[in-house]
């Protein structure tokens, strides 16, 4: 009697990988460190053959396959994640402040639902249900009333976590084949329904505002105003920056001090001539050190304020030097980071803190309702310039935003073969800003000493 004819398979075996069909699915099959492994990976052969080639050469080299990870928990995936940033990528020390700060959240909910031993097994979306009943402190300030979050920080928040959670994908912390449990949360389609109000002056506040300032605010806020400069920005010039021959601030990085450019792009602001008036009143006699130094420091001569920038760079340096004799070894770049705050401190240089202050302070004594913060001067600043048709790519210029280029820009590939003019900038600049004529009537004034703010 003959015997019954076997079936078919449809095994096949690439290298060291098994390839076969089962129930509707391919499934690959392999020895790894004398533990079988049997995967569903595919739905039809063709990318099975692929997978398994892929695996086979894996294991060929004796390196860790795709189907291979090490579970790790949420604190210990955010720890591999700030250093990835930290050590690696060196991403700015605000940068990896805010991205700790953001993870944070989700540790401190991992820590609450104390039964998720490993970070693959998260419910986003549980978690997007925690952020929406929380309350934090704004800006981080310990005594300031605590509020809900955002819709704002919740997607910055949710966009930090699918990065990290991508990062342990590629880490092989994830299950294969597992999707970012982040994915299709946060992003641009969120909608954003609770954002803060911005701030906006026109002409008549912008009056109002300089006129209650003091002498000292005064030429803050109004250099600010008329250059769009971040807080920051000012903050860290010095007097060596201003061209007052050609009318013009250069906003460089001074990365041996510890200070760059937010988007690293280094740029030249055209200054009026009444925002020149105004600087030379502010500098006086000086002939270096900080454009701007602190209230206290008018009439107190610190150990650094007149002091040059190479002469800061080896205040810097020598005290870096001697923090890591003190210390055996290198410095974190926090440590550093604070050393470089000092030397800032010692030229007189004033915090941003102290800007956001006076900005709050002269905003409440006009009874400016909502005005908190002074970007505003720089919200103002872009609007003047849209409102005055100043070209999109002198504007980018001039704020110091980074150039998207490509076909799927604003501007496609005009803005790669687009060279401005500094003339063009500075003309461009002065007829937009000559639009309210009022507040630079008072700078002239206050120049030449003829009111006192």
């Amino acid at each position: 009697m003959a015997r019954p004819r076997r079936r078919k398979s449809g095994r096949r075996r690439i290298g060291r990988v098994s390839i076969y069909p089962h129930h509707g699915s391919w499934w690959i099959y392999y020895r790894s460190g004398g533990t079988q492994v049997r995967k569903s990976v595919a739905a039809n052969e063709a990318t099975a053959e692929r997978i398994a080639a892929e695996v086979n050469a894996q294991l060929t080299a004796e390196a860790p396959t795709l189907f291979s990870f090490q579970p790790i928990s949420v604190a210990e995936l955010q720890r591999e994640f700030i250093d990835h940033h930290e050590l690696v990528l060196r991403s700015s020390l605000a940068t990896v402040s805010r991205y700790r700060s953001a993870t944070q959240h989700l540790v401190a909910f991992n820590e609450v639902h104390s039964g998720l031993k490993s970070a693959h097994e998260l419910q986003a979306e549980a978690f997007v249900r925690h952020l929406r009943t929380i309350r934090v402190s704004p800006n981080g300030h310990a005594a300031s009333r605590r509020r809900p979050l955002r819709d704002k920080g919740i997607r910055f928040i949710l966009d930090t976590c699918r990065a990290m959670y991508g990062f342990a994908a590629r880490q092989r912390r994830l299950p294969p084949y597992a999707e970012n449990p982040f994915a299709g949360l946060g992003g641009k389609r969120m909608r954003i329904e609770d954002s803060k109000r911005i701030f906006l002056f026109d002409e008549q506040l912008e009056i109002a505002f300089l006129r209650a300032a003091d002498d000292w605010a005064f030429p803050l806020h109004f250099v600010l105003a008329k250059t769009g400069l971040r807080p920051g920005e000012l903050v860290h010039a010095l007097i060596k920056d201003v061209d007052f021959e050609r009318g013009l601030l250069r906003v460089t990085n001074k990365s041996e001090l510890g200070w760059r450019v937010k988007t690293r792009r280094e740029r030249q602001i055209p200054l009026l001539p009444e925002v020149c008036s105004v600087l030379r009143r502010v500098i006086g006699n000086r002939a270096a050190g900080p454009l701007f130094l602190r209230p206290a420091l008018l009439t107190l001569r610190q150990r650094w304020q007149t002091a040059g920038l190479a002469r800061l760079i080896r205040a810097a340096e020598q005290a870096v030097a001697a923090a890591e004799q003190r210390a055996g070894g290198a410095l974190a770049r926090t440590e550093i980071a604070r050393l470089h705050r000092e030397i800032w401190r010692d030229a007189g240089a004033m915090r941003i803190d102290q800007v956001r202050k006076s900005f709050i302070a002269v905003a409440e004594s006009c009874g400016f309702d909502g005005a908190t913060c002074p970007k505003s001067w720089r919200h103002t600043f872009a609007t003047l310039l849209q409102e005055a048709n100043v070209d999109p790519l002198i504007r980018q210029l001039t704020m110091g935003h980074a150039p998207s280029f490509g076909p799927e820009s604003a501007l496609g590939m005009t803005a790669m073969y687009t060279h401005t003019r500094w003339s063009t900038q500075q003309r461009e600049i002065d007829r937009a800003l000559r639009q309210w004529p009022a507040s630079l009537l008072l700078a002239r004034q206050w120049a030449e000493g003829e009111t006192g703010c």
